[in-house]
């Protein structure tokens, strides 16, 4: 199989958003085997000026749907940013599943050279499609996970590098 800029893409990013999910549900699980109130781990930092899980998490999934609509040079959706517990959380996560999974193929692939604009930081920045995806969306994606997990890791929720990879299997 060629590596289009769908199959770079979106297989991936769904992936990672079900590891997401299967991280946020072990710590929902955590919170309550210790009793701890889940909005203290939704509220959670690594450090007071970086943002809490909750926003580490929705920041993942506009990462997602924000690459598959560009992509696609349709208008990414918007979310209202207001979930403040686990369901809230994985609600997110289905609906941006759901999302990058409803574009075809056909929509993302030959997007190499798609003209990309994107505001972020007062800033605007502008990409050809597959500087977006590996100079900017990955990066990012991956930044904002790996932040959730430290953040849970830190919090004591026994996770492992397993639980960030996931399975092997992916669905295209």
């Amino acid at each position: 199989m060629n590596i289009t800029m769908y199959t770079a893409s979106i297989p991936t990013l769904k992936h990672m958003l079900g590891n997401l999910s299967a991280i946020l549900t072990k710590a929902e699980q955590h919170a309550a085997a210790k009793k701890i109130d889940p909005s203290v781990l939704i509220g959670a930092r690594l450090y007071p000026d970086m943002f809490p899980l909750a926003r580490q998490v929705q920041i993942a999934c506009d990462q997602a749907k924000g690459c598959a609509a560009r992509l696609a040079g349709i208008e990414v959706p918007k979310y209202e940013d207001k979930e403040n517990s686990f369901p809230e959380l994985q609600a997110r996560i289905a609906k941006t599943i759901d999302f990058v999974s409803s574009i075809p193929s056909a929509e993302i692939d030959d997007s190499e050279m798609r003209e990309i604009e994107l505001q972020a930081g007062g800033k605007t920045f502008q990409f050809k499609g597959q500087d977006y995806l590996a100079h900017w969306v990955f990066p990012n994606f991956y930044f904002h996970l790996t932040t959730t997990y430290a953040i849970l890791r830190h919090n004591g929720v026994e996770l492992g590098k397993a639980d960030f990879l996931g399975g092997r299997s992916v669905d295209y």
